[in-house]
């Protein structure tokens, strides 16, 4: 009998090991709290637990539906061997939901909430994907009633701050079914208060309801391997592994797993000698650093200016409001000179959209308010865009006119970038016209007809205003006062109105300024050049002179009344206002022609695809 017992290889010594390794592992996992986990893990890892891994499993399920208090003790041994031992934590979150299903079914309303609380906090741990979570809720509410919905209420306390972190769409959408619950009142008044409770919880951003404790903190993020377990896989619990076997291999698998178990113990220990080794050779690596510095890379392949895009792209898409968006694209910590490539990739964002999207001139508006850096890039932007919006499709084209119309109205970038406006018929294009008119239409309907007019006649901004409302030539004038109110902001054109009106008057002033001096400079060389000359003949010469000159001026002045009087200027102006309203149907035309075009190679294209279709 003795014999037997010290043989490794016999039955009765292998159930021997296997009732002291249950014992083990039991009292281990009942002697377990925040204080002595990591030491508690150590004592786990020196037994076999590769070979008793369903004992682990089996004990901490049972351990933590015992104290439901500890779960989060618990999930964290479960972290820290997952990321040893992998199968053992795939093991434990399989029997959990296969634990939860059936559960559900019976209506086991206590087993449900052990078993969901225990996985709120393997996803807290990063042990189970949210993707799991956000199914079990779903499931809960697909049909609700007060025990579900309290036992999602009690799930999402717990992993409710993970899941806001990773997927916030999901969560808005959870919360949307609750507050749906809410309304319909089929629940009884204690669970609608519990959402009530919910509701105010989300709102102070689940303060109390950590998702991992600090003292708990011990896996780094890139050392936990995460299970893509769902809630419809088929699997099993193998409860084989909770029952004695005889191993006929046994002392070479306890050889192994005593090779493994040296290298994770052992691991730190030889980190500390390395640690320490490496503080006697910063010197030389220090030298080797400093020869690594010498040659520089240059990437002109622009694989990182392309990684970053697509970063802030999918950033952008997967935001639910353009708070978490900006708090999202802070985080990347861009390099300097990158900030143009953010708002480069913010405005080709709106461009791309079907229809205007507020959320990207919020967006804007916020990066521009929180730095001043981003202030500077948007405004050149606006200028290249301006330069070639001939480029840009006319529902492009609508998208950036109003995501700068809302930088500007907001007072995100200055109204100093209008200077590259030059609204006249020389200096405009179709496109440019469109891209002006949707402008300004979007700031008076944001800011309104009178205060967008004071900004207009602001001093301080004449001088950049001085292309967009011309008042250096008539003609440009005219055509400046015909464009704004053709587009109905003929408000904005009473300045020029008024310049217009009061230009001939001005013009006579200057001409006889003019003539009054060349009469008086005449008058002074007439007298110089008489001093020789008798005093009769110098006052003959003297008068004739002034009778000419005097009637050279009243012929000027009734050609040049004639030719700017106010008939005269109003002619033009209209003639100039059917010119142009002509030149819009052209536009017009031109526009609906290209769009037609386009629609009847999307229709011919799809014709041929169907055609490959049905040849196939």
């Amino acid at each position: 009998m003795q014999a037997n017992i010290t043989d490794k290889s016999s039955a009765a010594y292998q159930r021997m090991a296997w009732e002291a390794l249950k014992k083990s592992i039991n009292g281990r996992i009942n002697k377990v709290n925040v204080s002595n986990i990591l030491l508690i893990v150590r004592e786990l890892i020196q037994e076999n637990i590769v070979r008793g891994r369903g004992l682990v499993a089996r004990s901490i399920m049972q351990a933590q539906s015992v104290s439901p208090t500890f779960t989060h003790v618990y999930g964290a041994v479960v972290a820290i061997l997952n990321t040893k031992f992998p199968q053992i934590g795939e093991l434990i979150l399989r029997r959990l939901v296969l634990s939860f299903r059936k559960a559900f079914k019976r209506n086991d309303k206590a087993t449900c909430l052990a078993s969901t609380r225990f996985i709120a906090h393997l996803v807290n741990q990063q042990v189970a994907h949210e993707v799991l979570a956000l199914e079990i809720v779903t499931l809960l509410l697909e049909n609700p009633t007060d025990d579900s919905v309290e036992v999602a209420i009690s799930f999402l306390k717990e992993c409710g701050l993970k899941l806001t972190e990773v997927s916030p769409r999901g969560v808005y959408a959870i919360f949307d079914r609750l507050r749906s619950i809410l309304h319909q009142g089929q629940i009884v008044q204690r669970v609608q208060y519990m959402i009530e409770v919910m509701f105010q919880i989300r709102k102070d951003n689940f303060k109390d309801f950590p998702s991992i404790i600090q003292e708990l903190e011990l896996i780094e993020e890139d050392d936990q391997f995460t299970h893509m377990i769902t809630i419809e896989d088929e699997g099993t619990e193998d409860n084989m592994l909770n029952v004695f076997k005889i191993d006929p291999d046994y002392e070479d698998t306890e050889e192994k797993y005593k090779a493994i178990k040296n290298e994770i113990l052992d691991k730190n220990t030889s980190d500390e000698n390395d640690e320490g080794g490496n503080s006697d050779s910063d010197e030389d690596q220090e030298d080797v650093e400093e020869d690594e510095n010498k040659t520089s890379v240059i990437d002109t392949t622009e694989t990182n200016l392309v990684a970053l895009r697509r970063t802030i792209y999918l950033t952008v898409q997967s935001s639910l409001d353009y708070e978490e968006c900006a708090h999202k694209l802070l985080k990347l910590q861009l390099k300097p000179g990158q900030e143009s490539e953010l708002c480069h990739m913010i405005l080709d964002c709106c461009a791309q959209q079907r229809t205007y999207e507020k959320f990207y001139g919020l967006l804007g508006q916020r990066f521009c308010q929180i730095n001043k850096i981003y202030i500077e890039p948007f405004q050149t932007i606006f200028v290249q865009s301006y330069e070639t919006i001939h480029r840009l499709e006319t529902n492009k084209l609508r998208n950036v006119a109003k995501f700068f119309g809302h930088l500007l109205y907001t007072d995100a970038i200055s109204w100093e970038v209008l200077q590259c406006v030059r609204l006249n018929e020389d200096d405009t294009t179709s496109s440019s016209r469109i891209f002006i008119k949707i402008l300004f239409q979007e700031l008076s309907e944001y800011m309104g007809m009178g205060k967008l007019h004071e900004r207009l006649r602001d001093p301080m901004l004449q001088p950049f205003f001085e292309g967009l409302m011309p008042r250096d030539n008539p003609r440009n004038t005219r055509f400046s006062i015909n464009f704004f109110t053709s587009i109905d902001l003929g408000a904005l054109t009473d300045e020029m109105r008024e310049h217009l009106k009061n230009a001939p008057k001005m013009i006579m002033e200057q001409t006889q300024e003019v003539e009054s001096s060349d009469t008086s400079t005449s008058c002074d060389g007439d007298s110089s050049d008489s001093v020789s000359s008798t005093s009769e003949s110098e006052s003959e010469s003297s008068s004739n002179d002034a009778e000419n000159v005097r009637q050279k001026s009243k012929k000027h002045q009734l050609s040049s009344s004639k030719e700017n009087s106010p008939e005269q200027w109003s002619r033009r102006g209209e003639h100039k206002g059917a010119e142009y309203r002509g030149k819009i149907r052209e536009d017009r035309i031109h526009l609906g022609a290209r769009r037609k075009q386009r629609d009847e190679k999307d229709e011919d294209y799809g014709h041929r695809r169907h055609r490959q279709q049905t040849r196939r």
